[in-house]
């Protein structure tokens, strides 16, 4: 068994000048849709889900025009990603499968859980091969979509309620999940399929969103207690900071920029505020509100072609936030 040694420093990393951040947001024309989780396509179209009217949503960035594909009912899609063919793939959150979706011809396969506990897909990530790795909250369970056979390959969480919640993967295929019903982070052998937990330094850690540096470090967001986290997997060093607004700050989406920046959303200020981190000089950047108060920002991407942010609020609009 690996024992970790864990360093934790706890700081407030100070806050640097403005980032000069420029938000604007699209009002999305299907109100009470629970808009959530955009994805940039290849075609710089924005594809984003309508979790409570059983759509997926895109918006053409140029016209402004939204469009929208019906789903089998129930799929409910929770998050989505596109791959470089255009085709959208999303997470059939009440409807226990996969989803593909062709924005050409608006047909829609969908790739059943071949477990029945698997009720709830939540968030997908490519690996490096094109496959899908994938988180289902409440069915305590991590899994891997081969895309080219359509398998399903699960691996149960062994802490019970772990709720398995955001997910990234790194390079060499290892998938990293935060598993927020728990204060740990997760990670499988992407070969073995063996899984690791990672308990964070604090109890009531509560993690949601992930996002890794260019220097293999994987960082995290604290929903619960409002820190900043980085663990270095070659170390098993953990060091975390402390939000702006503290405990009131309730960061939820992340994500990391070409530079190595971190963004971050205080979900738990009104307005939602989104928020910069420079992991060369451990500094926050000022924070900037977003305009239409968002209500929550669940989810987000970096779009390295346009140094942009997208997001999507609880207040039903699609967000971009131009970077410095």
């Amino acid at each position: 068994m690996r024992i970790a040694l864990w360093l934790t420093i706890l700081t407030l990393g100070g806050v640097t000048a403005p980032p000069a951040v420029d938000i604007r947001e699209w009002p999305v024309p299907w109100p009470n849709s629970f808009t959530r989780d955009p994805y940039v396509a290849p075609d710089g179209r924005v594809f984003f889900c309508g979790m409570n009217a059983n759509y997926v949503g895109v918006l053409d960035t140029v016209t402004g025009q939204f469009k929208r594909f019906e789903l089998p009912d129930p799929a409910n899609p929770h998050n989505l990603i596109v791959d470089p063919k255009g085709i959208v793939w999303y997470a059939g959150n009440r409807g226990g499968h996969i989803g593909r979706l062709d924005p050409a011809t608006g047909q829609v396969t969908t790739y059943p859980m071949p477990d029945p506990a698997a009720t709830d897909p939540h968030t997908l990530a490519w690996d490096p091969a094109g496959d899908i790795w994938f988180t289902v909250q409440g069915g305590n369970f991590i899994g891997k979509l081969t895309v080219a056979s359509g398998a399903v390959r699960l691996v149960a969480v062994p802490t019970a309620n772990a709720r398995p919640y955001g997910i990234i993967v790194d390079p060499t295929g290892r998938p990293w999940i935060v598993l927020f019903g728990t204060n740990k982070l997760a990670t499988i052998d992407p070969k073995s399929f063996a899984l690791r937990e990672i308990p964070l330094p604090r109890a009531g850690a509560r993690s949601r969103r992930l996002a890794r540096t260019s220097d293999g470090q994987v960082w995290y967001v604290d929903y619960a207690e409002g820190y900043l986290g980085a663990y270095d997997p070659k170390t098993d060093r953990m060091r975390e900071w402390a939000m702006p607004a503290e405990t009131n700050s309730r960061p939820y989406a992340m994500t990391v920029d070409a530079k190595d920046r971190l963004w971050m959303v205080e979900t738990g200020m009104r307005p939602n505020r989104f928020v910069g981190f420079d992991t060369q000089t451990l500094s926050f950047l000022e924070p900037a509100p977003i305009p239409s108060g968002a209500g929550t920002v669940r989810h987000m991407v970096y779009e390295p072609k346009g140094n942009a942010v997208w997001f999507a609020t609880d207040v039903h609009t699609v967000g971009r936030a131009r970077l410095p």
